[in-house]
């Protein structure tokens, strides 16, 4: 197992990385550079009301520069929307290991929680099932995953990075990673108060019933069940599967698979909008039909670009970072106003109708999910607020010229250019 985690590229080592390379190189970000960041208009009369003398975790200033610092136009106190999975507890078992961010550990996520796995290669997350539905997000190597609807059909596919999977609640289901280095995902399931650790699984199950009445059910000998675990599997170290033609063989084949399939190529469809500050690909029940509780959007930003003001009317945005830097300015009721900072491994969270942007702070692209518990993408923007408002209307609020209000894009950007 310590092999296999040594191995993992896609480990949460960007805590080390940037704290340790940001202290090594620069130093710590100083006040009154943050303060010209942030847009004061005089940085030098700011430099002792934002100073910090005392006791300070230096790597974790250097990282949220927008919390230690804020920006002048934070105001209020708005609940907390981040939570790196870096501070999650990591549950290693032989095959793999899981880590959760659930409502527990971000209070304000109410309608999400996630689960970072990883998985050998043949290592097993045991057949079970959920009272959530599950969708699935890959991000490193290789897995086969396996289901049966309610018909009676089977499902088996092999998913790799980019790949969605989708299980209905009570859908039963396996995940096993691939060679030549297994795998990890990321799991949303639609509520927030789920655990993973809280599921039906096959082999807690089968320790749970008499034996006799297995081997009734079964219609085979009660001996037949004298080495059954005793307890749950979990995530356990299995024999690396064969090719993938085998495994739909086993199950009756091709003509015995489930009428809807459970995975989606995201990577293989076009970009829903692309423009010269990055792309977003979208995949609600419209494309990935199944997933009816699910709507999600892939985002890359481009450096210095913006995913524009905006806010969705039909559910909370559940966020992960897949890569680089950003920073995300929520604006909630009563004037309130709060900006945090993430990258790679961390979870954000706005909740319903709250507009909201976030911006690439980085040199290299940001790419993250944004989750939504609902079956359709919806946003509205704030270009397209404005330009199909009354000009005068909006001048009358705004105080904006004519020439400004005509400047203004009709139609929503999603991702406006540097």
């Amino acid at each position: 197992m310590t092999k296999e985690l040594k191995n993992d590229t896609y480990t949460r080592r960007r805590f080390l990385e940037l704290g340790s390379g940001a202290v090594a190189g620069a130093g710590v970000l100083s006040m009154s550079g943050q303060a010209q960041s942030a847009g004061y208009a005089n940085p030098s009369q700011k430099n002792n009301a934002t100073s910090d003398p005392g006791p300070a975790n230096s790597v974790m200033d250097t990282q949220n520069p927008s919390s230690n610092a804020p920006p002048p136009t934070d105001s209020g106190a708005v609940q907390t929307f981040k939570y790196p999975f870096s501070f999650a507890h990591k549950r290693i078992e032989e095959g793999g290991w899981s880590r959760e961010v659930t409502v527990r550990e971000l209070p304000v996520s109410k309608s999400i929680a996630g689960v970072n796995m990883r998985l050998t290669a043949g290592g097993i997350r045991e057949l079970h099932w959920h009272a959530a539905a599950e969708w699935a997000y890959m991000l490193y190597g290789k897995a086969r995953i396996t289901g049966l609807d309610v018909h009676g059909n089977g499902f088996v596919s092999d998913v790799g990075v980019g790949d969605l999977w989708y299980f209905p609640t009570g859908i039963p289901h396996s995940i096993q990673g691939l060679g030549p280095d297994g795998c990890e995902f990321l799991l949303v399931f639609d509520d927030g108060t789920f655990s993973e650790y809280e599921t039906v699984q096959l082999a807690d199950w089968a320790s749970r019933t008499p034996r006799d009445v297995l081997a009734k059910n079964m219609g085979v000998p009660v001996g037949a069940f004298k080495n059954i675990p005793d307890q749950q599997l979990y995530i356990f170290q299995g024999v690396t599967p064969g090719p993938l033609e085998d495994d739909i063989r086993a199950i009756g084949g091709a003509g015995n698979m489930t009428r809807e399939r459970f995975d989606f190529r995201l990577l293989d469809q076009p970009p829903t909008k692309r423009t010269k500050g990055g792309e977003v690909r979208i995949a609600d029940s419209s494309t990935f039909t199944v997933s009816r509780t699910i709507a999600a959007a892939l985002v890359t930003v481009h450096p210095g670009g913006l995913r524009e003001l905006h806010w969705h009317p039909n559910a909370d945005e559940w966020q992960y970072y897949i890569g680089g830097k950003g920073r995300m300015t929520v604006f909630a009721t009563a004037g309130k106003a709060r900006t945090m900072d993430f990258q790679a491994g961390d979870v954000g969270y706005v909740q319903q109708t709250l507009p909201h942007y976030v911006e690439n702070t980085g040199t290299t692209d940001l790419t993250f999910l944004e989750m939504f518990r609902t079956n359709t993408f919806q946003e509205i923007s704030l270009n397209e607020w404005l330009t199909h408002t009354p000009q005068q209307l909006v001048a009358s609020h705004l105080h904006l010229d004519k020439a400004t209000l005509d400047a203004i894009p009709k139609d929503k950007s999603v991702i406006v250019p540097r």
